[in-house]
């Protein structure tokens, strides 16, 4: 009979083998891990449980001469991602499958069928990591061989060195350097990721203040001059998205004449970047959770703004589906 996700998670939080081994400081960093290859909060997190499971099955076997305990969870956790991406789509953004829409006014017509790339909710794990961890650098890595996609996570963020990897994939050492080559090669293509000022930053935090003031007040053009010229607003599951300031106001103004104004925001962060849950006015009072918002910042204005409508998404930041207009002014 199976553990169940409970019972699995207490056994694998104290482990005895040759003194003490703890699984359980390593998780957050496991599901960072397993969230950049895989794309999605929700599989890293059944993974990482997946991979503490395999590892209090194994605990007999460990031999601490060999590898650290870290390294040998890296390992197991490895091979459960890849088993997992065996025949999977990669999870892009709406970015990543063609060019910009130029209709504004175009049908809002989710795609179920595509799996979405998901952000990552900052406040459940302390990663350790944060620059790493932007959508943008996570969609790119989407692209890659899961093999390649490992490799690079392995060596250049977590900083294994070519023989751990190579242990951990069981291959040589030439043919890490060889698949980190290309990984690299390959993002290269991606184009510039360019840099990603910190949620914290004085000017990041106004930027995002001015934004929250301009979007509940509905005040169109001040969330304009917040934009660099080329801004890209995105919406999964909805698969259009546009580029520059101009159509950005237009879409934003077409989502005040179909949803109202008085909307409420509440900061947050995701993916290490600033973010904002977005509440929509309702008839009766009150406002329900509508979106979440994952902004990238660049020379005090908003480059990129990925709006996510999805329930599960919701979900993984805990956020609450309505609040009253006292929270929202709480919030500010």
């Amino acid at each position: 009979m199976a553990l169940s996700l409970s019972a699995a998670s207490r056994a694998a939080r104290a482990v005895h083998h040759d003194g003490s081994v703890d699984f359980e400081p390593y998780r957050g960093e496991l599901v960072a891990y397993c969230y950049r290859m895989l794309g999605s909060f929700h599989e890293a997190e059944d993974l990482v449980q997946e991979t503490m499971l395999r590892a209090w099955k194994a605990r007999d076997r460990y031999d601490h001469t060999r590898a650290t305990v870290r390294t040998w969870l890296y390992r197991i956790a490895t091979n459960a991602c890849l088993t997992a991406l065996e025949g999977r789509a990669r999870r892009p953004l709406p970015s990543g499958l063609g060019a910009p829409n130029d209709d504004t006014e175009a049908p809002l017509t989710p795609a179920f069928d595509i799996p979405w790339l998901q952000p990552f909710p900052d406040v459940r794990f302390d990663t350790g990591v944060r620059a790493d961890m932007r959508l943008a650098l996570v969609a790119a890595m989407q692209v890659l061989p899961p093999r390649q996609r490992a490799v690079l996570v392995l060596r250049e963020v977590l900083e294994f060195s070519a023989a751990e990897v190579a242990a951990q994939l069981q291959t040589t050492v030439p043919a890490v350097n060889s698949a980190l080559q290309r990984a690299r090669a390959a993002l290269a293509d991606q184009g510039d990721m360019g840099e990603v000022a910190e949620p914290d930053d004085p000017e990041v935090r106004a930027v995002i203040q001015r934004y929250v003031r301009a979007f509940e007040a509905a005040d169109v053009p001040a969330l304009v001059r917040l934009l660099t010229d080329d801004a890209v607003l995105e919406m999964p599951p909805v698969p259009l998205w546009y580029r520059g300031s101009r159509d950005y106001g237009l879409f934003i103004r077409r989502v005040f004449e179909m949803r109202g104004t008085g909307w409420g925001m509440r900061p947050l962060t995701a993916n290490g970047q600033p973010a904002l849950a977005a509440y929509a006015p309702e008839p009766g009072g009150g406002r329900r959770l509508h979106t979440l918002q994952v902004f990238t910042i660049t020379g005090g204005r908003v480059a990129r703004n990925v709006v996510f409508a999805d329930p599960a998404v919701f979900d993984a930041f805990g956020l609450p589906e309505q609040i009253s207009s006292d929270e929202v002014r709480q919030a500010r």
